[in-house]
């Protein structure tokens, strides 16, 4: 009997030490999978929160560029301008250009893509259309482009994301006329005409300068116009530089001496007035000889009384009696010459014997 316990409770101890070992092999084999698994769900986790977190990130990134964006745009006058609209991702649904002018009301254009139409509103000018298809490229066409298209232009975007807007500050570009001369008194004036915006003027070598600007036919053009004087009177030549968003010109000159001008001067002021006294003083002489002229002719036509001409008795008794004619002679020798140029017609009456 006692053995049979023994044996028995061996038996027990040995089931039990056999269940346990199991039961930690078990368990360890376990461990791993478990903290495999929650490291797996929480590398899930942190995954899906990182690219949740980005997706955001790079969305509003997306949203603030293209939400409302300003550019400056500088064109020369009489050129192409082509303005673009802003980049979406997503199909837009409505775009408009809002057009603003110097001195003009705003005018829109519009493209709708559910019922593919355009409106051009109020705006007029051909020269403002679309590049191309705005179902293809919702971009804006100005040719050519003219000073008065100063303004303001936006294109706004609807899509289903949102609205976006581009919006550009148009400035035209006119270059100016530039012109060197001297005056004179000397001085040198370099003027740049009708250019926009107002050039800058620079002198070589530098002088006494003055610079003006004056606006030019109110167009915004702006003339500006330099004067400068040197009291070296050895600075012949002089250069002038202008100085403008459209390129930079340079002109010289060679300065006369005050000599020279003077010279200048009486030649073009003396000289005129002398050929003009000239030419009054031969149509004065041409004058007075044609008065002289015009006396002698008309002593030379006055009227002499011939002897012809007197009573009929008395022509009678000169010609037939010959004791008149012999007296007449006598009494006509007494006369002197001075006394026949006064008179024009002597008439004797000679009684009868």
């Amino acid at each position: 009997m006692p053995r049979t316990w023994i044996t028995s409770d061996l038996q027990l101890r040995l089931i039990l030490t056999l269940f346990l070992v199991a039961e930690c092999l078990s368990a360890e084999m376990e461990g791993p999978k478990a903290s495999n698994n929650s490291t797996q769900q929480m590398d899930n986790g942190n995954h899906s929160s990182v690219s949740t977190t980005s997706s955001m990130e790079r969305k509003q990134s997306t949203v603030t560029l293209h939400a409302e964006v300003k550019t400056s745009l500088s064109k020369l006058v009489d050129t192409k301008a082509v303005l673009s609209c802003p980049p979406v991702q997503w199909p837009s649904v409505l775009v408009t250009w809002e057009i603003v002018l110097r001195d003009k009301p705003p005018c829109v254009r519009a493209y709708r893509r559910d019922t593919n139409q355009t409106t051009g509103g109020n705006c007029t000018d051909k020269r403002i259309t679309w590049a191309s298809g705005p179902d293809e490229n919702p971009a804006l066409q100005i040719d050519p482009v003219a000073i008065t298209h100063d303004g303001n232009y936006t294109c706004q975007i609807a899509t289903s994301d949102g609205n976006f807007q581009h919006e550009y500050h148009l400035q035209v570009l006119v270059p100016p006329k530039v012109t060197l001369t001297q005056t004179e008194k000397g001085t040198a004036v370099c003027k740049a005409a009708a250019g926009k915006p107002a050039a800058q003027i620079f002198w070589t070598p530098e002088g006494d300068c003055a610079t003006e600007q004056e606006p030019y036919r109110g167009d915004g053009t702006v003339t500006v116009q330099s004067t400068c004087r040197w009291e070296d009177h050895h600075v012949l030549n002089v250069s002038c530089s202008v100085s403008h968003l459209t390129g930079n010109k340079s002109l010289s000159i060679q300065l006369s001496q005050g000599s020279e001008i003077q010279a200048h001067f009486i030649l073009c002021i003396i000289a005129p007035i002398f050929i003009i006294l000239i030419v009054a003083g031969s149509i004065w002489l041409l004058k007075i000889s044609g008065c002289r002229k015009c006396k002698l002719k008309k002593t030379e036509h006055t009227p002499v009384v011939e002897e012809d001409e007197m009573e009929p008795y008395a022509s009678y008794t000169e010609k037939n009696n010959p004791l008149y004619d012999i007296t007449n002679r006598a009494k006509t020798s007494q006369v002197l010459p001075s006394e026949v140029d006064g008179m024009n017609l002597h008439t004797v009456y000679v009684p009868r014997v």
